[in-house]
């Protein structure tokens, strides 16, 4: 699971490590960080796609969001036993304070 962790983190990584870098065109330099580039690629990819370019960054977040979802769903269901027994751990601590006497 933790090779599928990150295959998942590593898109998300590198697209918003570029994309709030290049969008406060902090550059190092480098062509592809700037600002100028970030604008003219979301141009050219809204126009690919028939969007308003301002829209893109949004519409990738939902998708990340998305999977990120999918992907603790997958883990949660994997892992439902050991959630279960936290939770009935939790509860029985929460009831057994509730119920004991106020000094």
């Amino acid at each position: 699971m933790r090779y599928i962790f990150g295959i998942w983190a590593a898109p998300l990584v590198l697209f918003w490590g570029w994309y709030f870098l290049s969008i406060n065109d902090i550059n190092f330099g480098y062509l592809m960080m700037s600002r100028a580039f970030n604008l003219a690629l979301f141009d050219l990819y809204g126009e690919m796609i028939g969007v308003d370019p301002a829209t893109i960054p949004w519409m990738m977040g939902k998708a990340f969001f998305l999977d990120t979802m999918i992907i603790l769903a997958i883990w949660a269901f994997r892992r439902r036993q050991l959630i279960a027994e936290r939770v009935k751990l939790l509860r029985q601590r929460y009831l057994a304070a509730e119920s004991a006497p106020n000094a």
